[in-house]
């Protein structure tokens, strides 16, 4: 069968398999391909598939004139890194940002545009570090987060819309924002010669708690590795790591076949945990916030006895916990009723108080600790675990 002869529809069918690499080989061949290689919806269907865009943007949000000129500019602006890390990338912000802008608009607006290749390398050249590749494209679709005197109120005098969330314990609040490159740099050159572990200079600043609550998050340049810093990182730099190392893979090698760090692995499963809904908004005093103590099964415990639903679920706190004698864990225990109401003496009631508590603490099947007193209402605790 001669080219000619072959139909419109059954030629677009057969470059969309092709991909848009080869589409681009074979648009060169003669003027029937050039023409059904230029069609919209060919690129409209490259640009949904690999870049999940519902039209012609380019990598700034900005409107092209076409969806092939949008798949180029990306192409274009990207063209230094492994287009599948790029896609990769895309995706996890696309979920982080979608979840954001659905349920907290206002952490969502936090979120900077992406940084330029001037600003990565700048901050390279300034703290002698070379960025694992996950990690640089993180910051090319967004810088960080940026805060206004506005998102500072009296009862959150250090801000609540970290967009990786917290807890908070006995007055104790922690929320963690993603820093801009410019806060990488003053953050690292603070803290490092603060805790004078100039030997790790591979170790950036780049997420923090912008609470009460100190908890600062350290990669490490060289092997890609996220860390956490404990209670003993002001006097011996102790931190813990934050993803199994045998995850982590070519975080320098452009042409290996799979290049993932700990930075994104952390918030891919942060945009999958709020996204499944394991983690959630909550309230409190009428401020807003991501709160990292889990809602669902498996890592929530859920019983209704008597029409009273109880859910319990505990995080831990590294940054209060010694690795070498004990570990730290908040606990959050939520009543409520269901909407038949409760039994009481056998008769159904619509409310219910709590009096007093008796929770009895568990660790590796082990009885750790008894908590009896009256009742608490919204109050997170906590518990120490020591090591034996």
């Amino acid at each position: 069968m001669e080219l000619e002869s072959v139909g419109d529809l059954a030629l677009n069918l057969i470059l969309t398999k092709l991909g848009p690499e080869n589409v681009g080989r074979v648009a060169c061949v003669n003027r029937k391909l050039r023409l059904s290689a230029d069609e919209e919806a060919l690129w409209s269907r490259f640009c949904s598939e690999e870049l999940h865009l519902s039209a012609p943007l380019d990598p700034r949000g900005d409107p092209l004139p076409s969806f092939k000129a949008a798949y180029k500019k990306w192409r274009e602006d990207f063209r230094m890194y492994p287009w599948p890390l790029v896609k990769r990338v895309k995706r996890c912000w696309d979920r982080l940002q979608g979840w954001l802008l659905t349920n907290f608009p206002d952490a969502a607006a936090t979120l900077r545009e992406g940084a330029s290749e001037a600003d990565i390398q700048e901050l390279e050249s300034v703290l002698r570090v070379k960025l694992p590749l996950p990690t640089r494209i993180l910051y090319r679709f967004h810088d960080g987060q940026d805060f206004d005197e506005s998102d500072f109120t009296e009862n959150t005098p250090g801000g609540s819309l970290g967009i990786i969330g917290g807890y908070s314990f006995y007055g104790y609040v922690v929320n963690v924002n993603l820093l801009p490159l410019s806060k990488v740099i003053m953050e690292t050159n603070h803290v490092v010669q603060h805790l004078g572990f100039s030997s790790r200079s591979n170790y950036i600043v780049v997420a923090a708690s912008s609470t009460s609550g100190e908890k600062l998050f350290f990669l490490n340049c060289r092997d890609g590795q996220l860390h956490v810093g404990t209670r003993n990182l002001p006097f011996d730099g102790e931190m813990m790591p934050c993803v199994p190392k045998s995850l982590i893979s070519s975080v320098h090698d452009r042409n290996a076949d799979l290049q993932q760090d700990a930075m994104l692995l952390w918030l891919e499963e942060h945009g999958r945990r709020l996204q499944s809904g394991m983690i959630k908004l909550r309230e409190d005093g009428g401020v807003r916030s991501i709160c990292l103590f889990p809602e669902e099964p498996p890592l929530c415990s859920t019983a209704i006895t008597n029409g009273v639903r109880i859910r319990s679920s505990a995080v831990f706190v590294p940054e209060h916990s010694d690795l070498q004698n004990e570990y730290l864990f908040a606990y959050s225990i939520r009543m409520s009723l269901i909407p038949e109401g409760c039994m009481a003496n056998e008769m159904p009631c619509n409310f219910c108080q709590l009096y007093r508590r008796h929770w009895i603490i568990r660790a590796n099947d082990a009885v750790v600790a008894h908590v009896n007193g009256d009742g608490a209402i919204g109050k997170s605790l906590f518990m120490r675990v020591a090591l034996i």
